[in-house]
């Protein structure tokens, strides 16, 4: 343990924000599974309460994701590829639209 009282005011606030970044990395990823999981029962019966489910978790996932980019959690291009898998796991398992070009 530190002597000095920088040393020590540092040495908490470090532990501070140690507990500060677990939370919001845990959340993040807590989120991520309740969206690939309704994703995943999406894809096997794709009705719309389970399509609005799936909306719903996005909109949470992608919430806690900015939030902690936005604290200094999370590096921006961390976030970007997170929320990039969240949605490409979705458009793997929605049903292909097709476009008259």
């Amino acid at each position: 343990m530190a002597n000095i009282k920088s040393a020590m005011k540092r040495a908490k606030i470090a532990e501070r924000n140690r507990l500060r970044n677990r939370s919001y990395k845990s959340a993040v990823r807590t989120l991520m599974k309740r969206y690939l999981t309704a994703v995943s029962a999406y894809a096997a019966d794709p009705t719309p309460e389970a399509s609005q489910a799936v909306q719903t978790a996005m909109s949470a996932a992608y919430s806690k994701i900015d939030k902690a980019v936005k604290r200094g959690v999370l590096h921006p291009n961390n976030g970007a590829r997170k929320k990039s898998r969240l949605a490409r796991a979705l458009k793997r398992h929605e049903p292909a639209t097709t476009q008259a070009s």
